[in-house]
């Protein structure tokens, strides 16, 4: 029986008792891990194929431990412009043990809502009381309502960052890296972690820069630097 899943937007054919090496997960080492976007399951002559997952299909998985990849050399040249760009990468890594394949059953657990009690009503025993003197009712002023904050400014075009395109800045946005005052603030090895789940080999360290002329209006330099970047990389 084997099962093809998706596991941090890759594809895997596994099996169970299988060790397979996947993108960086935030699992600590040691604890279980549960995938449910299950794309296919066979079980002998029996291929159950999902549109797009299985419903109640899942996969189980213990976190054996993290690790970075093999060294992969990416070596840049542009003939008669005298450029050359060499530039290592290791790739985030986690090493992970098929412990099961469920085909049906499995659901997500909703949050369970604290429901409170009806408590039974108490009736008090009627007390007679003498009615008290109307006082004379005294006007007080209106209290000013403190005036609403405004809104802050609107999400900034991150695919204007020389290396970043649709599917990293939507990462970033999920992550709460909205303006280009936030990216400027965010350290490299920081956004290496939050893109790690997108394919492609993607160099930051330019991106905190280039968003922070972005973010002080410097366009005319941030344009000029652009032009003798390659992907982000300088």
């Amino acid at each position: 029986m084997y099962a093809i899943v998706e596991i941090a937007g890759q594809q895997f054919k596994v099996v169970k008792d299988q060790k397979v090496f996947v993108h960086r997960l935030q699992t600590e080492e040691g604890k279980q891990v549960a995938f449910d976007n299950v794309l296919l399951l066979s079980d002998g002559d029996k291929v159950t194929i999902g549109a797009p997952a299985i419903g109640g299909a899942q996969v189980g998985a213990k976190v054996l431990k993290h690790l970075k990849g093999d060294k992969v050399i990416v070596f840049k040249k542009k003939r008669r412009k005298g450029y050359r760009v060499k530039n290592g990468h290791r790739q985030s890594l986690t090493e992970i043990q098929i412990e099961s394949i469920l085909v049906s059953g499995a659901k997500k657990a909703a949050p369970a809502k604290a429901t409170k009690k009806a408590e039974p009503k108490v009736t008090a025993p009627k007390v007679e009381t003498k009615k008290a003197t109307p006082k004379a009712k005294v006007k007080s002023k209106p209290v000013a309502k403190p005036a609403a904050k405004k809104a802050t400014g609107k999400a900034d075009d991150l695919k204007k960052i020389e290396g970043i395109g649709p599917k990293i800045s939507e990462t970033l946005i999920a992550a709460g890296i909205v303006t280009f005052s936030d990216l400027a603030k965010a350290k490299p090895a920081k956004i290496s972690e939050i893109i790690a789940g997108v394919r492609g080999n993607h160099v930051t360290d330019t991106w905190s820069k280039q968003a922070k002329l972005a973010a002080d209006g410097k366009w005319d330099e941030l344009k000029k630097w652009q032009d003798e970047l390659d992907g982000g990389k300088a």
